[in-house]
């Protein structure tokens, strides 16, 4: 009887610290409920190049990735998804006109370029496909910290991430300085339509990008081996990027009442 009480007891700990709870650091989203209202985006096109900055080169490895499964959560979502490589084939016909829009060198955007770049694809996309809109999803990162207190979390954009180590002891010193910058990534979406104009934008978490390196005995942060591995983490910030626009189940920028 005490181990059937105990085991009901852990599977209802379990169930509370997987149940959702009230996360202030959700962005605060922007959609054009009007807009949509009177042109619905049913059918789009996701860009394999970002609106803003270049990604991080290791964040952009996993660019193709999250792509598919931004296109699979979509699908499943009631809309539809034309091939990546019809905008793929225009841009870079676009390119070679307009030249290369982002500085190889610091990642940043030429707005002028990208400007015309993307009304010669959009052009080009409307003669031969129909399509409502255009969906960006560029990889960020920014720094944040660890929380203080017995347990340690890391909290942005929506998600709460555990310390991660890296190295061969399996242990944080006493005197560790979790208020250090922690470097995170995150996803951030931005929908268009055809005359691109922004109809929604909004950022998920995703997950961090340094682990504590035990080999320190200062204690430090160091750039992960594995990035962005835990599909889990990448599907739960997936789903805050495109709250509401297509709504989360558990959507955890709500106070629980």
């Amino acid at each position: 009887m005490i181990r059937l009480l105990c085991t009901a007891l852990l599977g209802l700990l379990a169930a509370c610290s997987s149940a959702p709870t009230y996360n202030p650091t959700v962005f605060p989203y922007e959609i054009d409920e009007e807009r949509l209202a009177q042109t619905p985006i049913k059918r789009v096109v996701i860009s394999h190049v970002n609106i803003d900055r270049l990604s991080r080169r290791y964040l952009q490895e996993h660019e193709a990735r999250i792509d598919k499964m931004v296109e699979k959560y979509l699908e499943a979502n009631g809309i539809e998804v034309i091939p990546a490589r019809v905008f793929e084939q225009e841009w870079r016909r676009a390119v070679r006109a307009y030249g290369n829009v982002f500085d190889p060198a610091t990642g940043e955007v030429n707005r002028k370029s990208f400007a015309l770049a993307l009304i010669d694809v959009r052009d080009a996309l409307a003669e031969k496909e129909t399509i409502d809109g255009i969906v960006f999803t560029d990889l960020i990162e920014q720094e944040t910290q660890f929380s203080a207190g017995l347990q340690h979390f890391a909290r942005w954009h929506g998600v709460t991430r555990k310390p991660t180590l890296q190295g061969p002891g399996d242990g944080v010193s006493a005197d560790f300085n979790w208020a250090q910058p922690l470097s995170v990534a995150s996803l951030w979406v931005s929908i268009y339509d055809m005359e691109l104009k922004r109809v929604f934008t909004s950022i998920g978490g995703l997950d961090t990008t340094q682990a504590i390196d035990t080999r320190s005995s200062s204690g430090r942060y160091v750039r992960r081996r594995s990035i962005l591995e835990s599909n889990g983490f990448i599907e739960e910030g997936i789903q805050l990027a495109f709250h509401p626009f297509v709504p989360m189940d558990k959507y955890p920028g709500q106070p629980e009442q």
